[in-house]
């Protein structure tokens, strides 16, 4: 713990990752100096709660100007040299620009009548926030910052993450827009609702939302298995898409048996052609001819070509490279964009 006579405390940093920071001086007395520097607020702290704050500037501790902790210590005689203990927190009143969000885990889109019934997507986009009231914010977290230490804002981050994640799949279970395309098409109306539903409980913590853009969906690999783990298909219906996937690696030897499995599937709803199965994963049926491959994505692509690997339109991949999320080389008038560049701003 810090003593000294006549007490200055500064935080030097111009806080453009940090939110808030726990200064190491704790002793102080009618007198000090607290210097609060550009986009800085200084709140002392007692017993876990925020109290009084200081703005940009030089302020020397008068009990006129800490009214909260000077009526929390009124056991205390405050006067010349006696000292009192509080914890001062620097905040940041900076906003804090183009903080990347994307899903960890796959958004479930039923999907009736379409292969296994659902479908697996993924989101992302990015988004701003300012921190709007200190008070709330470290009554919240001030025992996560320990003297000497910062809480940044990517410590925040991932819980922010998590809330927009959460606000956009309740949408989407909502609305049920029933194909990737749908959904792709109501874009706007997802953001806008995400954001409706994530501006109070970004307040709880503190902040004001300043900035949301939502990127699109893209599509994840749907298997049995995974909409097994999920939840989402029965261990009945698993079982049988499994006797199902056996029956088609046999080749032509099973195809009656294969379609009889295909009646039972198709009374869960799942997704039959001409009574045979369409199975997540496995082979086309033997009497079936053979689908051309899909073509490859080309490992540099123009802004066109990279729209409709992402499924996003021209525009929004312009606007990703211009605000400088995805990476991407300008000749002329157009864009050479990689695909490991696209395939990293995906991960979000």
């Amino acid at each position: 713990m810090v003593r000294i006579a006549d007490v200055v405390v500064q935080y030097d940093d111009n806080m453009t990752t940090t939110v808030a920071y726990h200064h190491q001086i704790q002793d102080l007395r009618i007198g000090s100096q607290i210097v609060v520097g550009p986009a800085q607020q200084a709140i002392f702290v007692r017993d876990g709660k925020a109290l009084d704050a200081f703005g940009p500037g030089r302020h020397t501790v008068t009990t006129a100007n800490i009214p909260l902790l000077t009526g929390l210590l009124s056991n205390i005689v405050f006067g010349g040299n006696t000292p009192f203990q509080a914890s001062i927190f620097y905040t940041s009143t900076r906003e804090f620009p183009q903080l990347r969000w994307g899903t960890v885990q796959p958004i479930a889109l039923q999907t009736p009548g379409i292969g296994l019934g659902w479908l697996l997507i993924g989101a992302h986009g990015n988004f701003g926030v300012q921190l709007s009231d200190p008070q709330t914010f470290l009554n919240q977290f001030v025992g996560f910052i320990r003297p000497g230490s910062a809480y940044t804002i990517e410590m925040l981050r991932e819980r922010m993450v998590s809330l927009i994640v959460q606000a956009l799949t309740d949408l989407v279970t909502e609305t049920g827009p029933g194909t990737l395309q749908k959904a792709q098409s109501m874009m706007d109306e997802f953001a806008s609702g995400v954001q409706a539903k994530i501006q109070e409980e970004f307040a709880a913590m503190g902040f004001r939302l300043t900035f949301f853009r939502f990127g699109g969906f893209s599509p994840q690999e749907t298997s049995a298995k995974a909409l097994r783990d999920m939840g989402l298909l029965d261990a009945g219906t698993y079982a049988v898409l499994q006797q199902a996937d056996a029956i088609l690696a046999a080749g032509n030897k099973g195809v009656d048996d294969l379609a009889g499995l295909g009646a039972v599937l198709a009374g869960k709803g799942v997704l039959t052609a001409g009574g045979i199965p369409v199975v997540a994963g496995a082979a086309q049926a033997p009497a079936q001819a053979p689908q051309p491959a899909a073509a490859a994505a080309p490992d540099v692509m123009s802004a066109a070509q990279a729209a409709a690997y992402v499924q996003v339109s021209e525009a929004d991949i312009i606007a990703a490279i211009d605000a400088g999320e995805l990476k991407a080389r300008k000749i002329g008038n157009s864009y050479r964009i990689s695909k490991a560049a696209i395939d990293e701003y995906l991960k979000g």
